[in-house]
């Protein structure tokens, strides 16, 4: 394994392997089994795995959230050589000119669920995405499904753009009582760990209730109790069409849209996001 922090070096290996396939899995570090989980389908997938690790600034509304962030690097170096990552991508800024003259901005994908809560993000988040494929140029990039409304966004940019890059989801992984695995767990206390585990029973009830009721309003409310009975007050909760990520209130039941429940919480300091499939669309790995 090699680890690059020039963009040119990158550029210039990754021209020797043109006949390879190259799957890139960008991070912004702290990996835990989520990420190493993202990993190890690129491995399947590809011949060469590149992994990112840069901790982007745009993606940050908070200065002290960006300043705060863990950056426990070597410890992600190792994690990377452990899984057979062939090149890991840590550049010290991306950025040529601050502030920068072009940038990319997401339309109506950025208007619901955390793109009213943190404004900006998102355009951070596919400016960045964009400039590591023009330098990576992958085949394929993987993407896990817990950044849901990220995963739709850069599906779209790929479409939009005609980017020859498969987009690839990975499935959220789970501690054992179902929460999300997320670089932002470690920062709760062990009161709030208990409580954070009723965000995943919330949503595993709205799924429930709508085995039997398709009303939507009543499986959400089936969630609100347990997340009312734990003290959760949501950023958002509700049911979003996997396409636009625009809310939806019912559901046929001849021909269903993919959908899935979303959820967004703050407990202590930590903010949460999670979600889970309502109605199962049929297997899609690419772009829309």
């Amino acid at each position: 394994m090699k680890v690059i922090t020039s963009i040119s070096e990158l550029q210039h290996i990754l021209a020797n392997y043109h006949q390879e396939q190259v799957a890139f899995v960008p991070t912004m570090g702290c990996l835990h089994q989520g990420h190493l989980s993202l990993i190890r389908k690129a491995k399947r997938l590809a011949d060469i795995v590149v992994v990112s690790i840069y901790v982007n600034p745009l993606q940050f509304n908070d200065k002290n959230d960006l300043k705060n962030y863990p950056k426990p690097f070597e410890t992600d170096i190792q994690l990377c050589q452990e899984e057979g990552v062939d090149f890991v991508f840590h550049p010290e800024n991306l950025y040529a000119n601050t502030p920068m003259q072009v940038a990319l901005h997401v339309n109506n994908l950025s208007q619901s669920l955390c793109g009213l809560h943190r404004p900006g993000h998102f355009d951070g988040m596919i400016t960045v995405v964009n400039i590591l494929f023009n330098i990576i140029r992958p085949d394929l990039a993987i993407f896990g499904e817990k950044d849901f409304q990220q995963l739709s966004i850069i599906r779209h940019m790929v479409a939009d753009l005609h980017m020859p890059i498969d987009i690839i989801a990975g499935e959220t992984v789970r501690e054992q009582d179902g929460l999300a695995l997320s670089s932002r767990n470690r920062h709760l206390t062990a009161e709030q760990r208990r409580q954070a585990a009723a965000i995943p029973q919330a949503l595993q009830a709205v799924i429930q209730t709508y085995q039997t009721n398709k009303a939507i309003p009543s499986c959400l409310a089936a969630g609100q109790n347990i997340l009312d009975a734990h003290g959760i007050k949501p950023d958002y909760f509700g049911v979003y069409d996997e396409q636009h990520l625009q809310a939806v209130n019912s559901l046929t039941t001849h021909d269903p849209i993919p959908a899935r429940v979303f959820i967004a919480a703050t407990i202590g300091s930590t903010r949460l996001i999670d979600n889970m499939p309502l109605i199962t669309p049929p297997a899609k790995d690419t772009q829309p």
